[in-house]
């Protein structure tokens, strides 16, 4: 497999970059969260090529910077990794026109679009971001900020492994901004602040017996069925914050138990996700699971808070009005957890804005319109650009 990018898709002389093919190479080189190095290491060539920019890495995390001595510094940022390949790649084109989106349930668009793991979440966004990197900075362009570009590892694993936060330990002066942009898929609007996400395993314990001698032992599976009754009753909330409401979340993702079949288990866990609004704390949070599942051994593996919309900064109102007056719409929450909480936590305000429906995410069937490619470069640019 060709893992070089071509310098002519990102020639800033010529007519722009090929936005689409440019897509194509980032998704189809495979970059599965612990496998980023092959795509790093052909990001990274193509940032080293750039005079206008200090490039520096970190494991497979990139970082490329302006010093241009202007006041302000704006952060571009996207994740390289992406959840596992099931059979979509390579990616490819496809003419739609119908109108369904990927769960076929109508509002999808027409047109032209390119299906792949990797296109929507979040190698389109990647693909913007790099391209004005080589471009913006470059002689003949004039940014009215300084820039830098983070392009990083293991968004969508553990938090403890994230790329971002990584950076953020090791050399934080590289996550100083006034403002910060995530590509993150948001259909080519402003999506603020996100939702906090909190992993917990509720466990039983039961008496290991022979199946056939069931009354000697006691079932640990069978004991979770207060759990998930808990769960099928859980009513999530909806809660407004700095005027975007967001939605919250209980589930249970995975459950195991059992060691033979004809053992009675001694041992269960219930996996549940609970993603949280942006009010509420990461211990806020973990009291109300352990409130929800009262009398149950409950055991938190992982955590990351929210962030709020921040939409009141002077710089991300800027740009908000910069952008919405492109393409419409007003702001919305991002109700997935995405890194403008790190910059959150750093005092970087930040919001989510990238090609591809988030609805899309993670789907087998993923697939980004080409038109959205443009419109998110075009927008950037022009924010980026104007004094």
């Amino acid at each position: 497999m060709d893992t070089a990018i071509d310098p002519a898709l990102l020639d800033p002389s010529g007519e722009g970059a090929d936005l689409v093919a440019l897509t194509r190479i980032l998704c189809d080189i495979p970059s599965v969260s612990g496998d980023e190095k092959a795509l790093a290491d052909a990001i990274e060539v193509v940032l080293r090529g750039c005079p206008h920019l200090e490039v520096l890495r970190d494991g497979d995390a990139l970082v490329a910077r302006t010093h241009l001595g202007r006041d302000r510094r704006v952060v571009v940022a996207g994740h390289i990794d992406t959840v596992p390949i099931a059979d979509n790649l390579p990616t490819r084109l496809v003419e739609r026109a119908d109108g369904v989106d990927g769960a076929g349930t109508g509002g999808g668009s027409t047109g032209a679009v390119l299906w792949g793991r990797g296109t929507v979440d979040m190698l389109g966004g990647v693909a913007v971001a790099l391209a004005l990197a080589v471009e913006l900075g470059a002689p003949g362009t004039a940014p009215a900020h300084d820039l830098t570009w983070i392009f990083y590892d293991h968004e969508e694993v553990d938090s403890a492994l994230n790329g971002l936060g990584r950076l953020a330990r090791n050399h934080p002066d590289l996550l100083r901004g006034d403002f910060a942009i995530l590509g993150e898929p948001s259909n080519a609007g402003i999506e603020g602040g996100c939702n906090g996400t909190m992993r917990v395993e509720v466990r039983t314990h039961g008496v290991a017996a022979h199946s056939a001698r069931a009354w000697t032992g006691e079932n640990a599976i069978h004991a979770v069925a207060p759990v998930l009754g808990r769960l099928a009753a859980y009513e999530p909330r909806e809660v407004e914050v700095d005027g975007l409401v967001y939605r919250e979340g209980l589930n249970a993702v995975r459950i195991e138990g059992g060691i033979a079949g004809n053992v009675i288990p001694d041992a269960c866990t219930v996996e549940v996700n609970y993603r949280f609004a942006p009010s509420r704390s990461v211990a806020e949070a973990e009291a109300h699971l352990r409130e929800v599942f009262d009398g149950f051994e409950v055991l938190v593996t992982d955590a990351a808070g929210g962030a709020r919309p921040g939409l009141d900064d002077p710089l991300a109102a800027q740009f908000v009005k910069s952008v919405l007056a492109t393409t419409g719409g007003a702001p919305a929450p991002k109700y997935g957890w995405t890194d403008v909480a790190r910059f959150s936590e750093l005092g970087v305000p930040a919001v989510n804005f990238g090609p591809g429906d988030p609805l899309l995410a993670h789907k087998d069937d993923e697939h980004l319109p080409l038109a959205q490619l443009a419109q998110c470069r075009d927008a950037l640019r022009a924010w980026l650009l104007d004094d």
